[in-house]
C-alpha cells in the first residue's frame, strides 16, 4: 500500500510540475506578444482546456477526427511556446507571425471548445437492456402445436419467430436512430442499427420494424 501510494505521490508532483512549467511557458510567450495584463494569464488556462477537452471526447469515442485535430492543434500550442523560451525565439524582438498566431488564438479555441462541447457522442446501450433484450427473446419462442396421430405431418414454413423487444430497448433504439440522421442527414438502415445496438440480426428487424 505504502509503495503504491508513494508512486501516486510521485505521479501527482510530476504532474504538477510539469503544468506549472506549461502554463508559465504560456504565459511568457503571450506577455511577449503583446498581451499583457490579464490576458497573459487567461492564454494558458485556454490553451490547456481545449487540450482537456479533446482528450476526454477522445476518451468517450465521439467524433474521432474532430477530436484527434483540436487535440494536435492544442499540444503544438503548448509545445511550441515551451520549445520557444528555450533560447530560439528573442522575447524582446517577437515576429509578427507570432503576434498574430496569439492574437488570434482565443477565436481558435473558442471554435474548437464550442464544436466539442457540442458534437453528439456515441451512444452506447446498457449492458443490462441487451442481455434482457436476448433473454426476453428466447423465451418467447412459438410453440409448435403436436401432431395429430390421424394425419399426416405437414412441414411448417421456415419463418422466423417472432421477437418481444422490451419498450426500453425500443426507445434506445429510437435515439440512436435520431442520432444517425442527424449527423449524417440519412435514415439509419439495419445492418447499422444492429452494429450499434449489438443485438441479433431477428431482434434488430424488429425493432427496426417499430421505429420505422
Amino acid at each position: 500500500m505504502r509503495a503504491y501510494l508513494a508512486r501516486v505521490d510521485a505521479v501527482l508532483v510530476q504532474a504538477v510540475i510539469a503544468a506549472a512549467l506549461s502554463f508559465a511557458h504560456l504565459h511568457d510567450v503571450a506577455s511577449a506578444a503583446g498581451q499583457d495584463g490579464w490576458k497573459a494569464w487567461a492564454y494558458p488556462v485556454s490553451v490547456d482546456l481545449l487540450l482537456v477537452a479533446a482528450w476526454r471526447r477522445l476518451r468517450s469515442g465521439g467524433g474521432k477526427a474532430s477530436s484527434w485535430c483540436w487535440f494536435v492543434i492544442a499540444l503544438t500550442a503548448s509545445l511550441g511556446a515551451n520549445v520557444a523560451t528555450a533560447g530560439l525565439l528573442d522575447m524582446h524582438q517577437v515576429p509578427a507571425w507570432l503576434r498574430i498566431l496569439v492574437a488570434g488564438w482565443p477565436a481558435v479555441a473558442f471554435l474548437g471548445g464550442t464544436l466539442l462541447a457540442h458534437s453528439a457522442p456515441a451512444v452506447e446501450p446498457d449492458d443490462e437492456d441487451i442481455e434482457f433484450a436476448v433473454d426476453e427473446g428466447q423465451e418467447d419462442e412459438p410453440e409448435l402445436a403436436p401432431e395429430s396421430p390421424t394425419q399426416p405431418a405437414i412441414e411448417a414454413s421456415p419463418e422466423r419467430p417472432t421477437v418481444s423487444v422490451p419498450a426500453a430497448l425500443v426507445e434506445h433504439a429510437r435515439k440512436v436512430a435520431a442520432e444517425h440522421h442527424t449527423r449524417t442527414g440519412t435514415p439509419i438502415d439495419t445492418p447499422t442499427l444492429r452494429a450499434r445496438l449489438g443485438v441479433p440480426a431477428p431482434m434488430a428487424d424488429a425493432i427496426a420494424a417499430q421505429i420505422a
